[in-house]
């Protein structure tokens, strides 16, 4: 039977359409019975590993168009062209999400339902036009997306961390813990990785505390990039990791691979979660503790959160020296707090007095970063870790957001971080390496004259 037979035999789909919402019913339905017809024509060429990307694609088209041609229901020519173009991005891609994920000034994509979906642009949410057709649309983009990478969602497993091909992030989670419908974040993965000029263009840091942070690097010290959850501590993470000596083995231990450290010499692992029979589990400690045997010059760990804490403390501690990573915390002194929780979750009953002389003799240097409510995420501080003063860990900052300048007209924050004034301990320690800071670095007035 052909496809023109096939489709004049589903039933019909009625053209009276009196408001905006019927035709936008009528189009849909009209777009799941196409959609139907095309998997059941093309289903194996759409899998098949002997056909290239490019040719499946075409055929794609050409059959939607013979497919729309033969709708005895009336539809306008961009009707048609937009029908054409929603199923193939269906078939072939992520469905509502492909043109989204394929904008570059988009850097996040929030489904909050199957008819709500939000993008953040420039550091700022917004609403899209874009929409499923129904529940059920969005749970299959979903399953689409994880099983490629390997993974299951359903009840008995109902949210997942998962990453795309092109390396962005994915968090699902579905009924019946997700009350009203599935969820769906995506972190689009940036193709051309921001470098440190790009931060001091944006006004993420000063050209000053630049060349601070890179001789604090090149230094082999042990630095922490804090913040809040979407403050950009993994672009700042990635954009130190640029700044290790090209001649230096740097190992990488991620949840999900997200860093992008262009070097000749960098191994990355990721964690893995486990498996259908609930084995097979690789976390972040598991990989900290291996990659202590894998020779490094550097450890770079994407994010601390539980008991690997203790073991990179004992790593920066026992001649790794220049590791990196990063902490969610709301302030520099938040950081050691945390580290002091997360070292407990490693199931040792350590002494807090033992827990913070490993802090402090582990870590050299907290960079802290904010999300402001004009979108723009900035370095507000830069601390030294100085060592214990009785029971406490004492800080020093060496370079702090100056408020001062309030906001512009449009609500941008005019402030910029800027040196305390204050030259840090492990100056000398540096100097003997043959780094040293000009004065420039820490003069107090510079932002001032600008």
């Amino acid at each position: 039977m052909s496809l023109h037979e096939r489709l004049t035999q589903m039933q019909a789909v009625p053209v009276d359409t009196p408001n905006e919402e019927s035709r936008r019913q009528v189009l849909n339905d009209i777009n799941r019975k196409i959609h139907h017809l095309l998997i059941e024509e093309l289903g194996p060429q759409l899998y098949s590993d002997t056909v290239s990307r490019e040719e499946v694609r075409s055929e794609v088209k050409r059959k939607l168009a013979d497919l729309v041609a033969s709708e005895d229901t009336p539809l306008s020519a961009d009707e048609k062209a937009a029908m054409i173009e929603e199923i193939s991005d269906d078939v072939l891609g992520y469905g509502p999400l492909e043109r989204l994920l394929l904008d570059e000034e988009v850097t996040e994509v929030m489904v909050n339902s199957h008819d709500s979906i939000y993008v953040e642009k420039a550091g700022r949410l917004s609403e899209t036009e874009d929409r499923f057709i129904d529940e059920d649309h969005l749970r299959r983009t979903i399953d689409k997306i994880v099983g490629q990478v390997g993974r299951r969602i359903d009840e008995s497993a109902p949210m997942v961390d998962a990453r795309l091909p092109d390396g962005s992030r994915v968090n699902a989670v579905i009924p019946p813990i997700a009350v009203t419908g599935a969820k769906l974040t995506i972190r689009k993965f940036a193709a051309d990785p921001f470098k440190i000029d790009d931060l001091i263009e944006f006004g993420s840091l000063t050209p000053q505390a630049a060349t601070f942070l890179e001789a604090c690097v090149r230094g082999r010290l042990n630095v922490i990039v804090s913040g809040g959850t979407g403050s950009g501590k993994t672009t700042t993470l990635n954009v130190l990791s640029g700044f290790i000596p090209d001649d230096e083995r740097i190992i990488t231990i991620e949840d999900a691979v997200e860093l992008q450290i262009h070097r000749d010499h960098v191994l990355q692992m990721e964690s893995r979660p486990p498996n259908i029979e609930g084995s097979g589990q690789v976390t972040i400690r598991d990989l900290v503790r291996n990659a202590l045997r894998m020779r490094p010059d550097r450890i770079v760990v994407g994010e601390v959160r539980g008991g690997e804490a203790l073991d990179m403390l004992q790593a920066m501690n026992t001649g790794h020296d220049g590791s990196l990573s990063t902490v969610h915390a709301n302030a520099p002194r938040d950081v050691l707090a945390r580290l002091e929780t997360m070292v407990l979750m490693s199931g040792l009953d350590l002494p807090i007095r033992a827990i913070r002389e490993q802090t402090a003799s582990a870590i050299d240097l907290i960079v802290h970063q904010a999300r402001f409510r004009d979108g723009s995420r900035r370095i507000t501080h830069i601390t030294e870790v100085q060592g214990m003063e009785g029971e406490v860990i004492t800080l020093q900052d060496l370079f702090l957001f100056d408020y001062a300048p309030g906001l512009d007209e449009n609500g941008r924050q005019l402030g910029r971080i800027k040196s305390t004034g204050i030259r840090p301990k492990f100056a000398k320690r540096l100097a003997e390496l043959g780094i040293e800071f000009g004065p420039e670095v820490f003069q107090v007035e510079y932002l001032a004259r600008k």
